[in-house]
């Protein structure tokens, strides 16, 4: 009877915002596997041994993608290494260090006015700050310091609240014991972050590898092969992404119709290795705590 009731009782809105929910949601997936479907049927017929493993070459008159892809790593693990320190710590001062009130507030509201900036104004600031004034000209290593900047506002917002949702019984229980806070925050609040903190490593990873504006005007275009491992970061590399947009103002030698779909192929394949080899080391470690 009470659930007969209950039945009754459901309004006709429900049910129209119900329906609208439900074709908004189908309307999105099919329109974002429909854009993944048609990348991956005209660019994987491209894709093959020689497109991943060579360079561009103008004698050939052959295209590879090898230097992309590296220079693409080196911005990312460079850029997460910046970013995360810096993120992390700044968010565990602003959640536990700090004492709340005005100015910790105007901090907040410059990080989510620096969340919603576009990113060539980032570009900008890199050239001149990165490449210009520490005389790093156009590498690796000034877009790598631009691509932290970009995604330092998701760190700290996502680990911010991330650590804001451990259970508060966890910590007063650990302070009646007379723990004090650098222990609590080791073994208490970061391990309980941990899901936050993946989640901005993935969300950062997606904004470093589709960045292409800032870039251009930090690493450069260049796309040679690097000869040593440090020497690299001082050196213009482009990315997939820089490529990319290259592809439409000046085709590269080698280069047919078919070879922007291949890239943006190869760049979907990329991000989701890298999101699931950070879900996995975040799984695991949450295990190791747990």
């Amino acid at each position: 009877m009470d659930e007969i009731d209950f039945k009754k009782k459901i309004r006709p809105e429900t049910i129209i915002v119900k329906s609208l929910s439900y074709i908004a949601a189908i309307i999105t997936l099919s329109i974002l596997f429909g854009l993944i479907i048609y990348i991956f049927v005209q660019g994987l017929p491209a894709v093959n041994w020689t497109f991943l493993s060579t360079v561009p070459s103008f004698l050939e008159q052959t295209y590879g993608i090898l230097p992309l892809v590296i220079n693409t790593l080196y911005l990312v693990v460079i850029g997460l290494l910046i970013t995360l320190p810096l993120g992390i710590g700044s968010a565990l001062y602003l959640s536990e260090y700090s004492k709340q009130g005005r100015l910790i507030n105007i901090i907040r509201f410059t990080i989510e006015i620096l969340a919603g900036l576009p990113s060539i104004i980032f570009g900008l600031f890199g050239a001149l700050f990165f490449v210009t004034f520490f005389n790093m000209g156009y590498s690796i290593l000034a877009g790598a310091c631009t691509l932290a900047l970009i995604t330092l506002p998701i760190v700290i917002r996502t680990t911010e609240e991330s650590i804001k949702s451990v259970d508060v019984s966890y910590r007063e229980a650990a302070m009646s014991l007379g723990v004090n806070r650098l222990h609590i925050i080791k073994t208490i609040l970061v391990p309980c972050s941990v899901p936050g903190i993946v989640t901005a490593i993935v969300l950062s990873i997606g904004r470093m590898v589709g960045e292409s504006a800032a870039l251009l005007c930090t690493s450069g275009t260049a796309y040679d092969m690097p000869f040593g491992i440090f020497d690299h970061i001082m050196e213009s590399g482009a990315t997939l992404t820089v490529q990319l947009y290259q592809c439409f103002t000046e085709r590269p030698p080698g280069m047919n119709d078919q070879t922007p779909f291949a890239i943006a192929a190869v760049l979907m394949v990329l991000v989701l290795v890298l999101n699931t080899i950070t879900g996995f080391i975040g799984l695991k470690f949450n295990k190791k705590v747990n």
